[in-house]
């Protein structure tokens, strides 16, 4: 069964989205330096602690809720390939608000990058809004996706217990904040599509199927909680924009497989989509990472 699409109130959803993102995250990097800061000046209290009395990290985590609640909205109206990539909108974002504080024009090279990715992504976008459809998640898929997770959840465990000798790259929290961030969108869909799909046809009832899908609640409560403490970990390590890089490369990406290999959002796509989908995301991952490259280049 197919079911209804909006992509574009997804899409202005998600944009919006973008944006919540970028200035939470320029936000809690400025709360988690201080705290850094303070911690190094022997200001007494926890890091947890510290941070939550922190004003300028607190809006940031109040801006990112607001994200996540914008991008389960557009999640509702359209696809999850057609939304998911509009988050590479909040490195540009990032781009365009650290070159107003610091008062100061972006460089050509940072135009350029953020051309191109607004290039590779609108491309992307509009090929999925026209060849991707809405389909109820059968028990199945669901059971897919809940597995996936825990392959993943075991995999970081695994790393996490053999590594926590061994100094980690600070690139490490960055992917992991991705990762778990494409499953909360990913369950988030499943969950958003599985109530449609009831409503539809009569209302929720207790069966074993539904009994899925509150165990996809629980892996969006699990992963979301992970995204939240890598991303973090991630701002303590990282300049901003490299945390948004990442995020944006990594998330959508992830969620994209997932939306196509497991959702079936691509199901009826003809062949030259899927080349048209790789020409697309291979430009906007390239513009993600000479932008990244103009950013480090201006330090």
């Amino acid at each position: 069964m197919e079911l209804s699409s909006a992509p574009l109130v997804g899409i202005a959803l998600a944009i919006g989205s973008a944006a919540a993102l970028a200035v939470g995250n320029l936000l809690q990097a400025r709360g988690v330096r201080a705290m850094e800061a303070g911690a190094a000046r022997g200001v007494d209290g926890s890091k947890a602690m510290n941070l939550v009395r922190n004003h300028i990290w607190l809006l940031g985590a109040v801006l990112l809720g607001a994200a996540v609640l914008l991008q389960m909205g557009s999640l509702a109206f359209a696809p999850l390939m057609v939304v998911q990539p509009i988050g590479v909108a909040a490195l540009v974002f990032t781009a365009l608000l650290t070159a107003i504080f610091a008062k100061r024009l972006p460089s050509r090279a940072v135009v350029w990058a953020i051309a191109v990715c607004v290039i590779g992504v609108a491309g992307f976008v509009t090929v999925a809004a026209l060849v991707s459809t809405q389909q109820a998640i059968t028990a199945g898929q669901l059971i897919d996706v809940l597995i996936v997770l825990a392959v993943v959840l075991l995999t970081t465990a695994i790393v996490w217990i053999f590594g926590r000798h061994r100094r980690t790259p600070p690139v490490t929290w960055v992917l992991l904040g991705g990762i778990y961030s494409a499953f909360v969108a990913t369950l988030g869909k499943t969950v958003i599509l599985r109530v449609q799909s009831a409503l539809q046809g009569g209302g929720l009832k207790w069966d074993v199927e539904n009994l899925l899908t509150i165990g996809c609640i629980i892996g969006i409560g699990i992963a979301g909680f992970l995204s939240i403490y890598f991303v973090q970990r991630a701002h303590a390590a990282n300049r901003p924009e490299v945390v948004i890089a990442g995020l944006t490369v990594v998330d959508p990406a992830i969620a994209v497989v997932l939306g196509i290999g497991i959702l079936g959002e691509a199901s009826s796509a003809p062949l030259w989509a899927f080349f048209a989908f790789a020409a697309a995301g291979a430009v906007a991952i390239g513009g993600v990472f000479a932008l990244s490259s103009a950013e480090s280049r201006k330090e």
